[in-house]
Formats: C-alpha cells, sequence, structure tokens
C-alpha cells in the first residue's frame, strides 16, 4: 500500500506513521525532495502552499537520526537538527508533524517560540533533545540565557523563508547562522521563489539540489478563484448573509488589520455566525485556543491577519475568505494555500470594494490569470462608488490618530485652570478696601502692594509645527498630518 513511500528509502518505521495517518502516496514535493535530502546535500525547494513541503523535510530528517548515531562531542545529547520557522504557528505545525511521523522513532523534539512561558522550555532543553523547532527571536533569547547549544548542529532547515525575510528576520537570521557549525547540511524551503530567496541561497547553500514542482507564484489548480464585488461600507453585511445563506462552517476569513479582524469577528458573533479573531496582539494562549477551535469545529468562523497565512494546517477547509486583499500579492497565495491542501478541492473568495481594484490588478499580474466578477443580488455595488486611498498604518486608536483622544497638534491648547483664574483676576478690578469702623485712616491698597521687580521680557516662542512635533531634514519627506501612535 505503501510502495511509492518504501521506494524512496524510508524505514519501515517511518512508513508505517505515514500510513496510519492516512497518507499513501507521496506528493510531487516529497517524491523530489525526500530522495534528494537524503543524499546529504544542500538543497533549495519551492513548492506552492499545502502541497506537503514539511514531510517533505521531516521524514528524510527522522530518517537521518534513526540511522546516524550523533558525533561525540561536548553535549551528552546535543541538538542535531534546527529548524526555523517565521511564526508561531507554523513552528506549532511543524513540531506537530515531527511528532506525528516520528511516533514511532526515539528522536525527541522541542519547540521554541516567545509569547509563553520560557521556563518550560528551558526544561525541555536540559533535558537534551535532536531537534529543535523555533523562531528567531525566541531561540536568540535561549542563546543569550545560554540555555540552548547550536554548535552540534548537523542540518539547519528554513521553512517558509521568504515569509522570514519578509518580516524582517534576516539580522536575527544571521546571529543564528554565525553560531552553527560551517559544515552542515542546509535545507531551504520556500512557498514562492523570490530574487530574494536566490540571492539568499547564493551565499547560504553549497551546491544545492533545486526542486520546483510548480511555477513561481502560482496557485494551486484544485483552488475555485472567484471575486466579488461590493461597496466599501457593505462588505460586513455581506459576508455574513453568504456564511447564512450558504450554510458556511470552518471559513476562515483574512483582514488587512487587527482592529478590522476584532471589528469584523464582533459583527459576525452580533449576526448569528460564531467567529474570533487571531492576530498578532492576541496572547499566545488565546491564538492556541481559537485555532484548536476551529480545528475540532466547534468555531464557526476564523478572522485572521496574514500572521495565519502560514502555518494553518487544517485539514478539509473549504472556503477562505479575502476580505481585505493583501497590500503584498505574494500574500494572497500563501493565503488562498490554506484550503485545497493535500489534493483536496477548495474555494476562495475575495470581496472587492472600489478602493481594492489596484490590488486585485497586481494579483492577477501576479498569478497571470484573471478572475472571475460576480454580484450577489440585493449587494449590487454602486457604480459611481470614488476609490479611496489604502492608507498602511501599524494601528489606529479611537479617533483615528494612533493614540486615543490624542489632541492635534495644530489644534489650540486649551488653557489651564491656573491660567484662567489668572486671566479671571486681571479681568476683574481689584476693589480698594474701605475703611475700618473704630475710624482710622483708610488704608489704600498702594500701602499693602509688594515692591514691584521688573519681570523679564518674555521670550519669542519657537513656531510649532502644526504638520508633526518630530523635525525631519529628509528632503522630498511629506510631513504627516498628524502624529502617529507607536
Amino acid at each position: 500500500m505503501n510502495s511509492s513511500f518504501e521506494a524512496l528509502g524510508l524505514s519501515e518505521a517511518l512508513v508505517r506513521a505515514v500510513s496510519e495517518l492516512g497518507y499513501t502516496t507521496p506528493t510531487a514535493i516529497q517524491q523530489q525532495a525526500i530522495p534528494a535530502v537524503l543524499s546529504g546535500g544542500d538543497l533549495l525547494a519551492g513548492a506552492q502552499t499545502g502541497t506537503g513541503k514539511t514531510a517533505g523535510f521531516v521524514l528524510p530528517i527522522l530518517q537521518r537520526l534513526a540511522t546516524q548515531p550523533a558525533p561525540a562531542g561536548k553535549s551528552r545529547k546535543p541538538v542535531r537538527v534546527l529548524i526555523l520557522t517565521p511564526t508561531r504557528e507554523l513552528a506549532a505545525q511543524v513540531g506537530e508533524s515531527v511528532r506525528d511521523y516520528g511516533k514511532h522513532s526515539k528522536a525527541s523534539a522541542a519547540i521554541i517560540y516567545g509569547g509563553v512561558s520560557i521556563n518550560p522550555q528551558i526544561t525541555a532543553l536540559k533535558r537534551g533533545v535532536d531537534i529543535v523547532v523555533a523562531t528567531p527571536g525566541r531561540l536568540l533569547d535561549h542563546v543569550g540565557q545560554r540555555t540552548v547549544d547550536l554548535s552540534q548542529v548537523e542540518v539547519l532547515v528554513l521553512d517558509e523563508a521568504d515569509r522570514m525575510l519578509d518580516m524582517g528576520f534576516l539580522p536575527d537570521m544571521k546571529r543564528v547562522f554565525a553560531l552553527l557549525p560551517r559544515t552542515r547540511q542546509t535545507l531551504l524551503f520556500s512557498a514562492t521563489f523570490s530574487d530574494e530567496i536566490r540571492t539568499l541561497a547564493s551565499t547560504l547553500l553549497k551546491n544545492p539540489a533545486m526542486v520546483q514542482v510548480a511555477p513561481r507564484n502560482s496557485t494551486v489548480d484544485t483552488v475555485t478563484q472567484k471575486v466579488v464585488l461590493v461597496d466599501r461600507g457593505r462588505k460586513s453585511e455581506l459576508l455574513a448573509h453568504m456564511i447564512n445563506e450558504n450554510h458556511w462552517f470552518q471559513l476562515l476569513v483574512f483582514t488587512r488589520t487587527k482592529h478590522g479582524a476584532n471589528r469584523l469577528a464582533e459583527f459576525l458573533n452580533k449576526h448569528g455566525v460564531t467567529a474570533l479573531a487571531i492576530h498578532g496582539n492576541k496572547s499566545q494562549g488565546a491564538r492556541t485556543r481559537a485555532l484548536s477551535e476551529f480545528k475540532s469545529g466547534s468555531l464557526q468562523t476564523l478572522v485572521a491577519t496574514d500572521i495565519a497565512a502560514r502555518g494553518l494546517d487544517i485539514d478539509q477547509l473549504p472556503h477562505v475568505i479575502n476580505f481585505d486583499l493583501p497590500h503584498v500579492p505574494e500574500d494572497y497565495v500563501h493565503r488562498i494555500g490554506r484550503t485545497a491542501r493535500a489534493g483536496a478541492t477548495g474555494e476562495a473568495i475575495s470581496l472587492v470594494c472600489a478602493d481594492d481594484k489596484p490590488l486585485l490588478l497586481d494579483i492577477e499580474r501576479l498569478i497571470r490569470c484573471q478572475l472571475p466578477r460576480e454580484i450577489v443580488a440585493g449587494f449590487e455595488p454602486n457604480p459611481h462608488e470614488r476609490a479611496e486611498p489604502i492608507v498602511r498604518q501599524r494601528s489606529q486608536g479611537k479617533n483615528g490618530y494612533g493614540q486615543r483622544d490624542r489632541q492635534h497638534p495644530s489644534t489650540p491648547r486649551r488653557s489651564s485652570q491656573g491660567q484662567q483664574r489668572k486671566n479671571t483676576a486681571e479681568q476683574t478690578p481689584r476693589q480698594q478696601p474701605s475703611s475700618k469702623s473704630n475710624g482710622g485712616p483708610a488704608r489704600t491698597a498702594e500701602a499693602h502692594a509688594k515692591p514691584k521687580h521688573p519681570r523679564p521680557a518674555p521670550q519669542p516662542r519657537r513656531p510649532i509645527d502644526s504638520a508633526s512635533t518630530v523635525r525631519t531634514n529628509i528632503p522630498g519627506l511629506v510631513q504627516p498630518s498628524h502624529r502617529r501612535g507607536r
């Protein structure tokens, strides 16, 4: 039954584990990657999201650990394999795959990422593990505390390397590379083959084998893609209508911002659709619970930012909705790759208003395909709606300035209470005290007045920059209209 996996050179224990998980035939990336990894050389592999890249490197790594003893070194049980991932969710998914595929082997693993207590991770590392699956930031935290030793790593895996570059992890990655032995096997797996990935590979890999099972930045053929046109202000209403009308369940919805994810989840819950939001501002516990409920089927809709575009592995996920189109066209490929995984079918729907049309054109140019347009009855878009620019912002507060109730710099400041009392006193003439009843001479105010000291001349105030409180001297830089929140 598993002759194909056996033909790839995998051990009986690994073939049995794969069979128990319900897999009978290796995917295209697995057929090419597994023999290349078993040969011991470096590998540059690109495949569409959802085609089985994880098993393409986990299975041969487990085979190597089972057949080749650890070299003699200073550590009793050294870390032999390091797998770097860009997100916590992807690290958890890869760690789960290591556990599932290796359940009949003796290999041990630790999953290292931030957002949770570091103490259990330290305990696991002290016991000794063969494989470390980690995000770069938390791994460097352990390096700083000297709780992990990477000097005997035999295999380095960069999973979703293009995403790590997009998220700005290259400096952290270089710090990690400097801690590794120069003689090692390096495997670079990516959903896309960008020019930046090729540049990184040229400096990191030595005579690598190259595997690319699909055209660059292409989408999975088993995903049905379409665009639904709608007005800007009716997207939420349309989505709730489509979910209830079509009786959709287990729906993954992508938004552009964290606040947008929160607002949409709240709207859906008010309209009879159970929904939770997952994004970077959520605690790791909340993110884990939301993913667990969604995978188990008890949660109808998961609203996510692009942090969840990598690392979500959900069997038979039928629908992916782009509530907002991504700024980066490549992220569209990663988003819709959450459905139609492992040969299954799925549907990807994008809700597009006038603002999104330039982003849609960028996506269609990338995937070299024009997506069909549809209009839902009762939600016909206004043909005269004017597009508004989509501003990239880190976050917004209640009033749109990035912090709540922040006063606009060009707005005059209100006078303080002390200044108000001073102005009132200056406007009210001082009354002269009357003579006392005992017939004494009247004492004037001048008699009690303190000697006047000349006040220093007020210093001229520097004019307030109404555009920003932070001055810049960069030529051609347009000053923002307000201060942004950090």
